[in-house]
Parts: structure tokens; sequence; C-alpha cells
């Protein structure tokens, strides 16, 4: 659930979301070598901690669009909208090769005038799930990056999907909100700072990309 504060606005009481920053775990403030090593030690444990045999879930499910040529959705918000631009390119360029198809990859959130456009008429919660409903075939995948699991779009996008005959495979961090549980693939980083579960998911991002293009260069 939305935490809120209140606040005045040209001398009228509005009501804010409250800044989900206060969250974050925190690290050593001694000195920043202490800091790091503390940062990097969470994250390196929130990584490797992660259900392997999922991993193994959405690759092949990610190796099979590729083969089928269906398509990946990606979706996020903030740093999360940030690492689905960058999968975009790393997963498009950074695993193609001549003698293997190139694995089609759509970023919800590149688009500015339809993202804009979607969250504007039919709200912010629908920018992604009418994305999906007007553009998303059977047999795609759609990817949601949620460090908390629970932003309201994130989750309007799942259960838009399901039911259209897309596989979705979820980000997530924290305790993983409700995004775990729509997902039909979850990547769950139990990490409780947005910093490390977003380098994680990036490290993740990364990992598949150069896995997938390793494996074709050698013909596996």
């Amino acid at each position: 659930m939305l935490s809120s504060i209140s606040a005045k606005y040209q001398g009228k009481a509005v009501l804010l979301r409250e800044d989900p920053r206060h969250r974050n775990s925190q690290f050593n403030f001694g000195t920043i070598e202490a800091h790091v090593k503390g940062y990097t030690d969470v994250l390196s444990r929130a990584l490797l901690s992660l259900d392997w045999c999922q991993l193994n879930l959405a690759i092949e499910e990610i190796e099979s669009v590729r083969i089928r040529g269906a398509r990946i959705w990606v979706a996020g918000n903030g740093g999360s909208a940030a690492i689905a631009d960058h999968l975009l390119c790393d997963w498009v360029k950074g695993t193609f090769t001549p003698s293997q198809p190139p694995i089609h990859t759509h970023s919800l959130v590149s688009n500015t005038a339809l993202l804009t456009a979607c969250a504007n008429d039919f709200g912010y919660e629908a920018s992604f799930s009418r994305q999906i409903e007007m553009q998303a075939q059977p047999g795609d995948v759609l990817i949601c990056i949620s460090s908390s699991g629970n932003s309201a779009n994130i989750l309007a996008a799942l259960r838009t999907a399901r039911p259209m005959g897309l596989k979705t495979i979820a980000l997530t961090g924290f305790t993983g909100g409700d995004a775990i549980g729509l997902a039909d693939i979850s990547l769950h980083i139990p990490a409780h700072n947005y910093g490390v579960v977003e380098d994680c998911h990036q490290i993740l991002m990364h990992n598949i990309a150069q896995y997938i293009y390793g494996r074709s260069a050698r013909g596996a």
C-alpha cells in the first residue's frame, strides 16, 4: 500500500505520496570505503540467492521467442524504465549473430508519445497494459521490472498479458510484492535497497544477453 504525507500548495492541503527511499536499508557511513564494501556485500549475497531454476526458465522462454519469431515487451518505472531501455539495446544488438534470428524486443517506455497518450487518456495505471492490449500477440513475452513488485501499472500489465496468451516474467526486489504471484516466472532479488535491487536487475540483464550470445556464437 502506498503511504502518503500532507502538504500545502497555494494555501490548500494536498496529499503527497511519500518518497520510497525511506525503505532503503543503510550501510556504514563512517567512510566511503566501508559504505561501498557493505553495499557490494549485500548485492553479492542477494544476487547469488536467486532461484536458478527460475532463471533457467526465463532463458528458455527468451530463446523460444527468438526461434518462434515472437516478441518481448518490457516495462518499468524510474530506474527500472532505464533498465528496460538498456535491455532493449543489449538483447537486440548484444545477442545478434548472422546465423540466428534476432530477439525482437520492445520497450513500453521508449515511445514517449504513446506512453503519455495512454497515461493521459486512460490513467497512469493503464500506461503499459493498454500498449500490451493494442500491440502484443499470443506467444509473446512480457517482462516487468519493479523493485517493489507493487507498481500499479506493472500489476495491470501482468493482469492483462496472461489472458492474452503472453508468458510473463517479473524482476522484483524487497518482498516481491504482488508481481511474484501474477508472473509465470519470478526473478526475485531479496534485498531491501533500491540501488542494490536495480543493480542486480541490471546484472541479470547483462548476464542473460551475454549467455545467450555466447551459446549462439559457439553453436550451442
